[in-house]
């Protein structure tokens, strides 16, 4: 027997239906993994409500899973029946088990616990992408993290700081605060402040070379006037909408960039997977960063996590137990 949470039409968290669905065989270059844990991003919501657009209707959502394979198609070599895998990026995560391509799994180090994997597939690697590719984050930086306490934006703090940063942090509650702080933020600024003048006070006017920025809309404006001249504007995420804008603002606030990166992008040749993986996995058993599983759901209860998702209320990592 094999369960997944499916979505047959798009719309809010009721529309994730628990239900019973076959077994895959794997094909020619996939395995079978049956999952111990699944992560939840918001990359989920997206797919749910149609932002991005699922290949087929009904889709089961999910991008990231952590468990045991128990089948392998023809021509896969790298892994065997029993290794402990996880992945991120492969959509279909939502479910019991799942056949996945083989050459976008990694296999789990000792150390790395179903759940710890889970819970930092695709948010720790996007972290890994995004202080050592995107813009390459050195001692004497200092940056700013939009949505700090959560998935992504708590793993950015403790990187960053790791690599010598100094991190201003921007969340919206004071308890959030306090969590970015007890994670090594330098300053935790409130959403209800204005950021971009107090990043003017902390830095001395120089003002910052790279803001990361997963909330979109709301605060796209906010993350230019944080920059100084030819600064960088990491746009990861659309929490509060799809970002619209005459990229003219660009030449008027100081001949600025902006990129809009994606983990499919940067782990598209397995050997950048691989390596991006195992940075993600040696900077976590090293104790550099620590992945934070704040809330965890019964994968039946998929909804009531994304309602907590949407309204703010999780921070750090979701996990989905299976």
């Amino acid at each position: 027997m094999n369960h997944a949470i499916r979505v047959h039409e798009h719309g809010g968290p009721e529309k994730l239906i628990w239900e019973e669905v076959p077994l895959p065989d794997p094909k020619p270059g996939e395995v079978l993994v049956r999952h111990h844990a699944v992560g939840l991003n918001y990359i989920d919501v997206y797919f749910r409500t149609g932002l991005y657009k699922a290949p087929s209707m009904p889709v089961t959502v999910g991008m990231e899973g952590a468990g045991v394979v128990e089948a392998v198609g023809d021509g896969v070599t790298e892994l065997k029946v029993g290794d402990r895998v996880a992945y991120a990026g492969a959509l279909g995560a939502y479910a019991e088990a799942r056949c996945a391509p083989a050459d976008r799994l990694v296999k789990i180090p000792e150390g790395i616990d179903f759940t710890q994997a889970a819970a930092m597939m695709l948010q720790g690697m996007t972290a890994q992408f995004l202080v050592k590719r995107t813009y390459a984050v050195k001692a004497g930086d200092t940056i700013l993290v939009h949505a700090a306490a959560g998935g992504v934006g708590s793993i950015l703090v403790q990187w960053a700081k790791h690599l010598g940063a100094t991190v201003i942090g921007v969340v919206s509650t004071p308890e959030k605060a306090q969590l970015i702080t007890s994670l090594g933020a330098d300053h935790a600024l409130l959403t209800s402040e204005n950021v971009p003048a107090r990043v003017r006070e902390i830095t001395g006017g120089a003002m910052l070379p790279v803001v990361y920025d997963s909330v979109g809309k709301d605060t796209f404006t906010t993350s230019l006037d944080c920059l100084r001249p030819f600064g960088l504007m990491i746009s990861y995420g659309n929490a509060s909408g799809p970002v619209t804008t005459d990229l003219g603002v660009l030449a008027a606030k100081g001949s600025l960039y902006v990129t809009r990166p994606t983990l499919n992008t940067y782990t598209a040749k397995r050997d950048d997977l691989v390596a991006t993986a195992n940075d993600l996995f040696e900077v976590v058993k090293s104790g550099g960063v620590k992945i934070a599983v704040n809330q965890t759901f019964a994968l039946k209860d998929a909804a009531d996590a994304h309602r907590a998702l949407e309204s703010r209320k999780t921070t750090g990592s979701t996990v989905f137990t299976v």
